[in-house]
């Protein structure tokens, strides 16, 4: 193992990105708030005393959590290091962003959490001889890289302090700030990584989905106040205001539909609607926004407010289920010309999310109320773990909602009759699901990190062991010969043998 000391200084990119002169000048630019942060009021429980037998029960789960990641790590270390993913069954690897070793930057933050310091000193060492003037790829996908480089450069770096991996995050930043190099000053969903280089300007696409310039908020924010530059944040803040703009101007008001403009910078005119995917980090990064800037911009807390009431009335919904279980389910939908809502009545794993969410904004904003429905969504998505052999749910679903004013009691011709509305259903799914649309598994941490949230919220120790539950299963079933963990095709069948994909998802 590597043991040399940290590395002092960041090897410099073959390319200046800072260094452009664009042609698109921002104007004047819109400083971070400043003023003394609100108290946001604490999220974690206060937890008391902790008996020796729960703790031996806490000791023991953890190293096998750190075990487990520490064979993944070995593997991606010795067949895929410094590439951006680990085929976890074949031992190759993938370079399916940028060639920037995603997998490895992703990890540093777990690294240092889990206390593996010469790992996290031989990785830190690694990224910070990157070099953010090259690229795989002709196209950089301003979303990935943001979320998975900037933001894993960021956090390791908040976590040890170590200022090679900032100068890297600057660099890096300084590329994305390249993307926003258009007329509008409206970031490209794909930098032209050649032409961004020359300063000629960029054309903004027509279409995107909502995620995509959405999810540029907490990065960039936090690059400014480490950075002390404010145009980052800058870059950022006229993305926010027309997200605000639009808000309550759409078909379904306090939630932006699935595709929007920035080209035009329309956000309102889209009929469909979801929280999942294509949509879903839009949505996540709002409360910790809130958070981030410690109030001083209240448009963040507006913004979640307003999606998590229209969610709570339009798109949240219980499904009927043989047990008459307490729980809930966001589903997509869409608004007809007379304003009506139509669920789709189906969910997907990237919508495991939203209870960590409402649960985190719940005791932000003191509202229990979201607190109760951050649980209920939580357990929807553990509901959904549980009923499937393999102790792992799918990757999308449909499922019965109930109405409001009705009790939700098990119906068993209701649901047949739901079944064959659905040409996808098959006679071995669960009662209570009308179709397993998506039936793999790909290592999405969404559900899991949920229920992490719930328990650290509320300090309910069942959170604790329904998390360690979907832990077991998902570390059996995803095992390869490599001693790493793969997609698995169809969880919906028990199988001895489950059969896998050689895809390992990067973050």
């Amino acid at each position: 193992m590597n043991t040399a000391p940290p590395l002092v200084k960041a090897a410099e990119s073959s390319f200046d990105w800072a260094g452009i002169s664009f042609r698109f000048h921002p104007g004047d630019l819109e400083p971070l708030p400043t003023g003394t942060p609100n108290a946001v009021p604490p999220i974690q429980f206060q937890f008391g005393r902790e008996s020796s037998a729960d703790a031996a029960v806490r000791e023991t789960r953890r190293r096998e959590v750190r075990r487990v990641f520490q064979d993944d790590w070995q593997a991606y270390r010795q067949y895929a290091w410094m590439k951006d993913a680990l085929k976890p069954i074949s031992g190759g690897y993938a370079d399916q962003f940028c060639g920037w070793a995603a997998t490895l930057v992703d990890t540093l933050d777990t690294l240092w959490i889990m206390g593996l310091k010469d790992e996290f000193d031989e990785a830190a060492n690694a990224a910070a001889a990157i070099d953010f003037g090259k690229s795989a790829s002709r196209r950089v996908n301003t979303f990935e890289t943001n979320i998975r480089y900037l933001g894993g450069l960021l956090a390791a770096y908040d976590l040890s302090r170590r200022d090679a991996l900032l100068a890297k995050a600057k660099e890096l930043g300084d590329m994305l700030y390249a993307g926003f190099n258009t007329e509008n000053r409206m970031p490209v969903d794909f930098i032209e990584f050649e032409r961004a280089k020359t300063g000629r300007g960029l054309k903004v696409e027509s279409s995107v989905v909502s995620a995509s310039p959405g999810t540029l908020s907490l990065e960039l924010t936090r690059l400014s106040q480490l950075t002390g530059e404010p145009r980052y944040y800058d870059a950022i803040a006229k993305i926010t205001d027309v997200f605000y703009r639009g808000q309550n101007q759409t078909k379904l008001p306090g939630i932006w539909p699935v595709s929007v403009s920035m080209r035009t910078q329309d956000v309102v005119s889209g009929q469909q609607f979801t929280l999942a995917g294509s949509a879903d980090s839009l949505y996540e990064y709002l409360p910790k926004m809130h958070a981030l800037l410690g109030g001083l911009e209240p448009k963040y807390e507006m913004m979640a407010r307003g999606f998590m009431e229209t969610a709570k009335q339009n798109l949240l919904f219980r499904p009927m289920v043989p047990g008459n279980e307490s729980i809930l389910i966001s589903s997509s939908g869409w608004v007809d010309d007379s304003g009506d809502v139509h669920l789709d009545e189906e969910t997907e794993h990237l919508a495991c999310y939203l209870g960590g969410s409402y649960g985190i904004a719940g005791k932000m904003f003191r509202n229990p109320e979201y607190v109760e429905i951050g649980a209920k969504l939580a357990l929807g998505c553990v509901y959904a773990y549980r009923a499937f052999p393999t102790g792992m749910a799918p990757e999308r679903w449909n499922m019965v909602a109930c109405t409001p004013d009705e009790e939700c009691g098990w119906d068993p011709e209701r649901f047949a009759n739901a079944t064959r509305r659905r040409p996808q259903w098959k006679s071995h799914l669960p009662p209570g699901f009308t179709t397993a649309k998506d039936p793999r598994y790909l290592l999405r941490p969404e559900a899991i990190e949920s229920v992490f949230i719930m328990y650290r919220i509320t300090g309910n120790r069942a959170y604790m062991d329904l998390g360690w539950d979907m832990f077991s299963s998902i570390t059996n079933g995803t095992r390869t010969a490599l001693g790493t963990h793969a997609s698995v095709k169809d969880v919906t069948k028990s199988s001895a043998s489950l059969e896998q994909e050689d895809y390992m998802e990067v973050g």
